[in-house]
């Protein structure tokens, strides 16, 4: 075999589809274009990892079968470069955000150039240019406008490492932020967000999405709707509110619980009780939401000294403080009834308060099931359903409640005390009133003379620059909003700009909104669940009732791509087990390194990476060249078995393409180079093999397309062979030959051949001969198409 430059080689051809006007996107034929997209990376590291490796070579292998099925792909890639991830780059490394930003973002650049991508450079976005956040901007005056972007006093999740405000989503299970580890703490600040609980309801309507089963599982449950009942319980000047599903209980409340931060507590506990109150108030600060929520842990409360009535039976009972009452969650407040539920139950044994049963059981206490209500008045004898309907009514009529249907789901916190971020574009007048900014002074843009390291103080607030910029627009008195915005509103609409993001003048044309939009496909990490992906259907559902758009989702098809271990361990610095993919790509080159990582295993499951299967990859790449530069003539007593193989090779290929299966497109391919290698091939197989390989191997396949095949224009502007459905059918079948149980030979038969003629045939063959000989065959199994078993004995 010729050596193979495979370095010159790439080179060549990555230059050569930049330049062939052929293989670009099409903006003006969008009736048959294909979007595939996949979420574009954070510049916050100087290099990309092996997992943007995994993703970006996915993408791009769908993305080039898309194209040599006819389409017009649309395949654009940006980088989110505001957020904390890249401020704290260059915090790390004491380069300006920006400067740091500039020269990662130049790296990955010619990373992803090496990946060989149709990534168009013409459509290189970046979320930090003051050309991109102007429609960022845009985007919350017109949630502002709409009332969808508002101040309020709210509890809020804190980051004491990033100093600065967090959303829910960015928790871990565990109560640490997601991002520095930190655990989470909870502060009352006024604070700037969007109101996405307006679209509780329309985020739970799934019905358009093709999307993996549990990420639709985890939005369901994040958004989390209950249907159940609002009661007041009144006290003295003051009203307690709690959410219940399970009102048909409420003869048996014993007490009323408040969250540790709720409000109400600084004004209904008295003077006797306020020192406590406070002490206790500071004692949950310190616990995470994880551990408070928990049934593991033990619970812990006190009572504030204040009472309150129940509306139905007239009783009064204690208002307690308690870590297990979450304040963002429901209403804050929860009516305690130990009878009928097991936290309530341990609660009321622990501190010796009363238990009362409604619901009639054998059971021991707490009785969970619904059942018939004793001990509630006029509502014996109901059952749960009967009773939550009645009282829920009764309720109403008396103007202490009602049926009700309520979210977990919360308003998206969406101001940072950080600097590099979107700016807020917002001004406060002399007497603190909100000022939006008006869409000509867009983009408002980010200042340079701030310290960005974080003090827990806004770093705009120090910013000479910004504060001229406002008295120069709107006057002396007047100052600007301090706080920036959180990245996620920053990625939450970039799809819908890719197309149009060297236009000033609008977002996207009409026809990019009508015709590019929804994404065909999606691709992504499946940790974006409750952030991302749920952020960026709301925006996007947004933008419809605003005019926009007419399709409900902004995503037809997700996928979520597998995790890359190595050694079967999660990558890591500190176990010294991280992958460099430039290392591999340098030593074989981008195809080998693109089929390999293929080759692990199903895309969406990852794989364990290995020196070894790299190694065989790349003999499987020589040997290929080597058929490719002296070809075998076909043998043509195997005329029928190659038709059969061929067609094989493209149904199976084309369908496991399309399933992003793309590991056994590998070995499709193998087995058919296999036989091809033993039988010999016609021009139309080393077509056909060379072009199910070009979305894996791109370069690779151009250089045999053209120097090995004598083809002019790229093969990506090839179609693939139609499938010749009737080459499947085989006029042979492979009988499963067995001896006692034992499996002894296969061998092949022609369909059509008779049940004795094949028993007859295998008795006399040499191979099976030898384990009959001077035995009784006692019994002969034919199961026609499989096995044939002899049970001898002697």
């Amino acid at each position: 075999m010729q050596s193979y430059d495979f370095q010159g080689i790439e080179s060549k051809w990555q230059a050569a589809w930049r330049s062939n006007p052929k293989l670009a996107f099409d903006p003006q034929n969008l009736d048959n274009a294909f979007y595939n997209l996949v979420m574009f990376p954070y510049p916050s590291g100087s290099r990309l990892h092996i997992g943007h490796w995994f993703n970006y070579s996915g993408i791009d292998i769908f993305g080039r079968f898309k194209k040599m099925q006819g389409f017009n792909v649309f395949q654009p890639l940006g980088y989110d470069s505001f957020g904390l991830p890249a401020e704290n780059f260059a915090i790390k490394t004491n380069i300006a955000p920006q400067d740091s930003t500039a020269k990662n973002i130049k790296i990955m650049n010619e990373q992803i150039d090496g990946i060989g991508g149709m990534f168009e450079d013409k459509y290189r976005m970046i979320t930090s240019s003051p050309e991109y956040y102007k429609w960022t901007q845009w985007l919350f005056l017109k949630l502002h406008k709409a009332g969808l972007a508002f101040q309020k006093e709210a509890l809020v999740n804190w980051d004491p490492v990033d100093q600065t405000v967090i959303a829910n989503e960015q928790i871990l299970p565990d109560g640490t932020a997601e991002r520095s580890g930190a655990m989470v703490e909870k502060k009352m600040m006024k604070q700037w967000f969007f109101k996405i609980t307006d679209y509780a309801e329309d985020l739970l309507d799934f019905s358009e999405l093709n999307w993996p089963a549990k990420t639709i599982t985890m939005q369901k449950n994040w958004i989390g709707k209950s249907q159940g009942t609002v009661i007041n319980f009144a006290g003295e000047n003051f009203e307690i509110e709690c959410f219940t599903t399970r009102i048909d209980t409420v003869f048996g409340v014993e007490y009323v619980v408040l969250a540790p931060e709720h409000p109400l507590l600084k004004t209904i506990v008295p003077e006797s009780h306020m020192d406590q109150v406070s002490e206790y108030q500071n004692q949950t600060a310190l616990k995470s939401e994880i551990d408070r929520s928990s049934t593991e842990l033990e619970k812990t409360g006190l009572f504030t000294g204040a009472y309150v009535t129940n509306p139905l039976n007239g009783k009064k009972v204690p208002v307690w403080t308690a870590d297990y009452v979450i304040y963002t969650y429901g209403t804050g407040a929860v009516m305690g009834v130990p009878a009928h539920d097991a936290r309530d139950f341990i609660f009321a044994n622990k501190y010796k308060l009363a238990i009362s049963q409604v619901i009639q059981s054998d059971s021991d206490l707490p009785v969970l099931e619904h059942g018939t209500l004793i001990n509630s008045d006029k509502y014996n004898g109901l059952n749960t359903s009967e009773a939550i309907t009645a009282i829920s009514a009764d309720l109403k009529a008396m103007n202490k409640g009602e049926l009700q249907t309520t979210y977990r789901l919360r308003d998206w916190s969406v101001g940072r005390q950080r600097y590099w971020g979107c700016p807020i574009p917002i001004v406060y007048d002399p007497e603190g009133q909100v000022v939006p900014i008006p869409e000509e002074h867009l983009p408002w843009e980010l200042p340079t003379d701030v310290d960005y390291k974080p003090t827990g103080v806004p770093p705009l607030g120090s910013s000479k620059q910004l504060q001229a910029n406002v008295e120069k627009i709107f006057g002396p008195g007047y100052r600007a909003e301090f706080d920036t915005l959180d990245a996620f509103v920053c990625s939450s609409f970039y799809l819908n700009r890719y197309a149009n993001h060297a236009d000033p003048s609008q977002l996207a044309t009409e026809e990019q909104m009508q015709k590019l939009i929804p994404v065909d496909l999606y691709m992504g990490g499946a940790e974006h669940a409750c952030m991302h992906l749920l952020y960026v259907r709301f925006i996007h559902k947004f933008l419809r009732d605003q005019g926009l758009f007419t399709c409900n989702e902004p995503v037809k098809r997700l996928i979520h791509q597998g995790i890359i271990t190595k050694d079967g361990a999660k990558m890591s610095k500190s176990k010294g087990n991280v992958v460099n993919p430039d290392d591999y790509v340098n030593k074989f080159g981008a195809d080998v390194f693109r089929m390999y990582m293929m080759f692990q295993g199903p895309f969406t499951e990852g794989g364990d990476f290995s020196d070894e299967g790299i190694i065989g990859v790349l003999r499987f790449r020589d040997k290929l060249l080597r058929f490719y530069e002296n070809p075998k003539e076909l043998d043509a007593t195997k005329e029928s078995d190659y038709k059969r193989e061929l067609n094989s090779l493209l149904e199976k290929s084309i369908k496991d393409y399309e399933n992003f299966q793309f590991n056994t497109v590998m070995a499709a391919c193998m087995e058919f180079y296999n036989f091809i290698a033993k039988h010999g091939a016609e021009q139309n197989g080393l077509e056909s093999l060379i072009q199910i390989l070009a979305p894996l191997a791109p370069h690779l396949a151009e250089h045999a397309w053209h120097e090995l095949l004598g083809k002019t224009e790229s093969i990506f502007l090839s179609q693939f062979q139609e499938v010749d459905k009737s080459a499947l059918v085989s006029n042979t079948c492979v009988y499963a030959i067995q001896v006692n149980g034992k499996m002894r030979a296969s061998l092949e038969f022609d369909t059509a051949a008779e049940k004795e003629s094949i028993i007859a045939n295998v008795s006399q063959r040499p191979e099976i001969a030898k384990y009959l000989e001077g035995k009784e065959v006692v019994k002969t199994i034919f199961v026609p198409g499989k096995i044939v078993s002899f049970v001898v004995k002697g």
